[in-house]
């Protein structure tokens, strides 16, 4: 896992073997974050994130690196848990906050709202579509915030009422979305 771009660019990290989550390619990573600059500022001091589904925390880890000022990484799988808290303390931040809980659950209580939300579930995971709903009804999103789905192919979210634009790179679709003016 590589960083790409701010204060840990080119900072490499490995990733076990036998990790079951698929982090972010670099070249979708950088794509996207290319796209996420006419969106957000991230050096802009205050910007909070939301990494759901942080997997091996690669995008916790860029949100840092480029300048976000907190960074609440959620992710279930102890290991992969234990992993990003491990590159967080390997680069002495205190900007990222991992918590081990289910996302889903997460969403429901989290009590905050966040500038910017990124969530990558699994591709299989049979409630990926309820997500954008999820974030909405919950208020997790300030109102000049940005949320970004990552999912496969099959999924589609042109008809949502809060469907900003749709990005593909290879097999990797990202969904934006922002608060409806509705």
């Amino acid at each position: 896992m590589r960083v790409i771009s701010g204060i840990y660019k080119r900072r490499r990290f490995e990733v076990p073997r036998s990790f079951k989550a698929r982090p972010t390619t670099d070249f979708a990573k950088e794509n996207l974050f290319n796209v996420l600059t006419a969106y957000l500022d991230f050096d802009e001091e205050g910007v909070t994130a939301l990494d759901l589904f942080a997997g091996t925390g690669s995008i916790s880890i860029e949100l840092v690196s480029r300048g976000c000022s907190r960074v609440v990484s959620i992710e279930k799988d102890h290991n992969h848990h234990a992993f990003i808290c491990d590159v967080m303390r390997q680069v002495k931040t205190d900007r990222c906050i991992p918590i081990c809980a289910d996302a889903l659950k997460y969403i429901s209580r989290a009590g905050e709202q966040f500038d910017f939300i990124f969530a990558d579930p699994p591709y299989a995971l049979k409630e990926l579509s309820q997500i954008p709903d999820l974030i909405f009804q919950h208020g997790l999103l300030k109102p000049d915030g940005l949320f970004v789905l990552e999912h496969g192919k099959d999924h589609k979210f042109e008809n949502h009422r809060c469907f900003v634009e749709h990005r593909a790179y290879g097999s990797v679709n990202f969904s934006f979305f922002r608060v409806s003016e509705e």
